[in-house]
């Protein structure tokens, strides 16, 4: 646990435990939709119109924890409630998806039933330092075999190890999900098993960034392409106002996010 600028950053088995005393204030400062979509048991969605009023709650000292979608924005909110007097407050690192990551994980600890891998996905998980039938361990790097597969394997590699249960929203080191990792290999039918399997892909990494930011940003047209046709948003923007449109760095990229905000547009006016 940091200390850091009046408040401390906290993983999920400390909010827990802070949660689980009764008193603690847990407020989501995600966007209202994804709040519905899942949220923090007992969290209460801080919003532009209600800001206020959290922040002239009397009640200082009691714990307050911030959890936003990956642990950045929640970490200025954070110093923020501190510089008003708060004394007692958290952010909670990796946010939203490390909570839900690590809930969808507890149940299986214990009942997980034992998977086993074809022998040619095993050699090629033990080749890059992976344990052969544990489909969602992580190395080093915080990445995952599921990872490994969509930059680097064949996609019935990735059939197998979705088959097998290897979870699509885990998030490496710089919060990216296999969706980056898809791109950074350029294996269209990765990505799109991927896509199939739910995948989240307008994702922000600890950067702000999205897959489809990467793609554009590095020439990957025929990433590109998949992205959009499956909904990924050209003109949403990082902190500092950048969209993947900005970022083009080809002209057959930035047609392709043209032509789909043209659509978008054509559509909505329809």
């Amino acid at each position: 646990m940091a200390q850091t600028a009046g408040f401390r950053r906290i993983d999920v088995a400390t909010a827990r435990d802070i949660m689980s005393r009764g008193d603690a204030l847990v407020l989501d400062v995600r966007d209202a939709d994804s709040y519905s979509r899942g949220h923090i048991e007992g969290a209460a969605l801080a919003t532009k119109e209600n800001f206020p009023a959290f922040l002239a709650r009397p009640e200082k000292d009691k714990p307050l924890i911030i959890c936003c979608y990956h642990g950045n924005s929640s970490q200025a909110y954070a110093k923020h409630f501190a510089e008003h007097g708060f004394a007692d407050v958290y952010s909670l690192d990796g946010g939203y998806e490390a909570w839900a990551y690590a809930e969808k994980m507890a149940p299986k600890a214990a009942s997980a039933p034992a998977v086993t891998l074809s022998q040619e996905l095993q050699a090629f998980l033990a080749e890059h330092g992976f344990a052969p039938n544990d489909v969602n361990t992580h190395n080093k790097d915080q990445a995952t075999p599921l990872m490994l597969a969509v930059r680097l394997g064949t996609p019935a590699f990735v059939k197998e190890l979705l088959a097998a249960g290897a979870d699509i929203h885990a998030v490496n080191a710089d919060g990216n999900q296999a969706l980056w990792l898809a791109c950074v290999g350029e294996i269209t039918e990765n990505l799109q098993l991927l896509i199939d399997a739910g995948i989240d892909v307008q994702h922000i990494n600890v950067n702000a960034a999205t897959p489809l930011m990467f793609a554009a940003s590095s020439g990957r047209a025929s990433c590109v392409k998949v992205l959009l046709e499956a909904g990924a948003d050209p003109l949403f923007e990082t902190d500092l106002g950048l969209t993947a449109l900005d970022m083009a760095s080809s002209v057959e990229c930035l047609n392709l996010m043209r032509d789909a905000i043209k659509r978008k547009k054509a559509s909505q006016t329809a």
